[in-house]
């Protein structure tokens, strides 16, 4: 009995670990600023490029944000000019994996391939990348061996703001705000057009509130 308890907590401590990119616990992952800088934050977007990332783009020019990109190969492949634009107008952009598929993220040499094929795509556009997220920021031993055959560096984020699950935009704005301090990495999506709405208000929070929003992860 004893040793089926000692299990159990075994494999939920090895789960905690897997599916907590906070943790580091298979790979070394960066999920805030260093030092934690008073009122300084990092923007970040996944899955893009999409239909509504050049509206995304338009309001981060408006408020002089820059920002990071975590893009997915195939999307830069169906958007390479807004990719283009990213790097134009001073965003940062990282490589998601080429599909996004929940089916090679626990297979180490797929999943190293996607990198790589996402890589070449971004390479098309002009940009080179060490920055890599994984998807659904799982970091089990094969995204670690991935990691580690592809050279990169795993972003990770102290900021959920799950909006891929919370569509009412006043709650996803409040659970943002609420969670707020000093060096987060916030995690969004530029493929929902109700993060879209929420970005206006909370880029708008930011400036009253003296935040300073940095694409600089050193």
């Amino acid at each position: 009995m004893v040793f089926l308890v000692l299990i159990v907590l075994l494999l939920g401590f090895v789960s905690w670990g897997v599916f907590d990119i906070r943790l580091s616990f298979f790979t070394p992952t960066q999920w805030h600023l260093k030092n934690r800088p008073a009122k300084k934050v990092v923007l970040t977007f996944d899955d893009g490029p999409s239909e509504y990332t050049s509206a995304f783009l338009d309001l981060l020019e408006k408020y002089k944000v820059k920002a990071v990109f975590f893009c997915i190969g195939e999307q830069v492949e169906k958007y390479p000019e807004v990719v283009r634009r990213m790097v134009a107008e001073g965003h940062v952009v990282g490589n998601h994996t080429f599909t996004h598929k929940p089916k090679n993220i626990f297979k180490k040499q797929a999943l190293a391939e996607e990198i790589r094929d996402t890589d070449e795509a971004l390479k098309k556009v002009g940009v080179v990348t060490e920055l890599f997220r994984p998807p659904f920021g799982i970091t089990s031993p094969p995204v670690a061996g991935a990691i580690a055959l592809t050279g990169k560096k795993a972003i990770g984020w102290d900021i959920r703001s799950l909006d891929t699950v919370i569509k009412d935009e006043e709650r996803l704005y409040r659970r943002i705000v609420g969670k707020l301090s000093n060096g987060n990495i916030i995690l969004m999506h530029d493929r929902l057009g109700h993060t879209l709405k929420v970005l206006e208000r909370l880029l708008q929070y930011l400036k009253d509130n003296n935040y300073t929003v940095t694409n600089d992860l050193e």
